[in-house]
């Protein structure tokens, strides 16, 4: 092997060493900010998960909502407007969205 081959080499080998420490240092400091979503994830987690079982069992949800109506008519009602232009405005935002998506490119 050459002067010039071993040269090669050893620039290879301390470049490779340089980028190991690089991505160890890079680890460290993507550990240490992930660690500031680890909250808002953890609140995302719960959220989906309190979906999931509220779908699995609506008997509650829909229990509540008649004991609402029982007990508090007027305030059952008032809820259930706000409810329907919530679900309306959810319906017109989602095909405009959707519209959006079809016109780019």
């Amino acid at each position: 092997m050459s002067g010039a081959a071993r040269s090669r080499e050893a620039e290879l080998a301390a470049r490779q060493q340089q980028l190991l420490i690089r991505s160890a240092e890079l680890r460290v400091t993507l550990a240490h900010q992930s660690q500031t979503l680890q909250g808002p994830l953890a609140l995302a987690d719960q959220a989906v998960s309190s979906v999931h079982w509220l779908r699995s069992h609506p008997q509650w949800p829909l229990g509540a909502l008649l004991l609402l109506a029982v007990l508090r008519p007027r305030r059952a009602l008032v809820w259930a407007g706000r409810l329907w232009w919530g679900w309306g405005l959810y319906q017109r935002t989602r095909s405009w969205l959707a519209r959006g998506e079809r016109k780019a490119p």
